[in-house]
């Protein structure tokens, strides 16, 4: 059975970003940069694993999770495992998986004393208990969602691929405007000769 903790506010006790991400790769050899990359829960379970040994099978653990529904998955583990050994925390999987940095840090340092409170200083070996599985940090969590390609508005009209296939403009000259353009703004404006 598992020491349950319970935080209720920040205390002394937390940790920096920087701290809390080198004492997750230090104890589970890992080389997450991120407090987000949390995100993926392979770390939670390699550390119940380490904990309670035998409550969760590291064989289903996605490691090299780098989508949301993997992520799901191994939270789904941890879920199992937190069962197990009658851990009373509620996971918030929804918010986790969304990989956003307060979220996870919150979780990651009422993890921390969890860990403290139920780890009893017995050897092990993180990779050797993966198996030798890679643990890839997962993605920035940013990325699958903010860094896709821009779908244009205009990718379906008829000109859409005009552009590129106009010649280009030759050095030193400037670009030539429609002639709807040249309409419009030497109707509205004083020429620059004048």
């Amino acid at each position: 059975m598992a020491v349950n903790v319970y935080s209720t506010s920040i205390t002394q006790e937390t940790m920096s970003r920087h701290d809390i991400i080198a004492w997750v790769n230090d104890i589970v050899s890992l080389n997450y940069t991120k407090v987000e990359q949390l995100c993926s829960g392979a770390a939670y379970c390699q550390f119940m694993d380490m904990l309670f040994p035998g409550c969760i099978s590291l064989k289903k653990v996605k490691f090299q999770a780098k989508l949301e529904h993997e992520y799901i998955h191994n939270f789904k583990l941890l879920q199992a495992s937190f069962k197990r050994m009658n851990v009373d925390k509620v996971i918030p999987v929804e918010k986790l998986v969304k990989g956003r940095f307060q979220d996870n840090l919150d979780f990651i340092q009422w993890f921390k004393k969890f860990y403290d409170a139920n780890y009893d200083g017995k050897e092990y070996d993180p990779v050797e208990a993966r198996q030798g599985q890679d643990a890839i940090p997962p993605p920035d969590p940013g990325e699958q969602i903010f860094n896709l390609p821009k779908k244009s508005h205009h990718a379906n009209s008829p000109t859409a691929g005009a552009a590129k296939s106009s010649p280009a403009a030759k050095p030193g000259s400037t670009p030539s405007r429609p002639s709807s353009a040249k309409r419009a703004s030497s109707s509205g404006s004083a020429s620059k000769s004048d």
